[in-house]
């Protein structure tokens, strides 16, 4: 049974939303994806949010970009917590969605990471899901030592080759 929804309301949100889908497969938390415009098929959208808690999750990550409506519908329908992402947008750099995120009325929070914060999302959820669950808790610490590690990795060859040649290898 899936334990994170991920919902967008664009395939365009598609290259952010993958990176809260890769860390949560890499986390081993269970996940299901899909696309719901809450404006252009609100029926749809109603019927997600309704059945989440029975479809078993415990998280929704909901991306949207402009309005930005989608999280903070999800928030007003889900019981348990949503992570808004703020999509960037041609029109205002994301800051539009950002805000609409973000300033939701009390009562209704959402969770909120930046601009394409895809990555950041599905680490949130995990760590959400882990206050609850041991052994993914011991993931997400392997998880921020590998990431230590490898900051170490690269500053070690950047003292041993130099910053010049190390940028050539970027």
């Amino acid at each position: 049974m899936a334990k994170v929804g991920i919902v967008m309301g664009s395939d365009s949100d598609m290259p952010i939303m993958s990176k809260a889908a890769d860390v949560l497969a890499k986390l081993g938390v269970e996940f299901e994806m899909t696309i719901i415009s809450a404006h252009r098929e609100p029926d749809v959208f109603f019927e997600y949010a309704k059945s989440a808690e029975s479809k078993g999750f415990k998280v929704i990550i909901a991306g949207a970009g402009k309005a930005a409506h989608l999280p903070g519908m999800c928030a007003a329908i889900f019981p348990l917590p949503v992570i808004g992402i703020p999509m960037k947008t041609s029109d205002l750099g994301g800051v539009d969605s950002l805000y609409s995120i973000v300033q939701m009325p009390t009562g209704i929070p959402v969770a909120t990471v930046a601009i394409n914060g895809g990555a950041n999302a599905g680490i949130l959820a995990a760590k959400i899901l882990a206050a609850s669950d041991p052994e993914l808790l011991e993931r997400l610490k392997k998880y921020s030592e590998d990431m230590k590690e490898e900051v170490e990795g690269k500053a070690k060859k950047l003292d041993e080759i130099g910053y010049k040649e190390y940028l050539k290898q970027m």
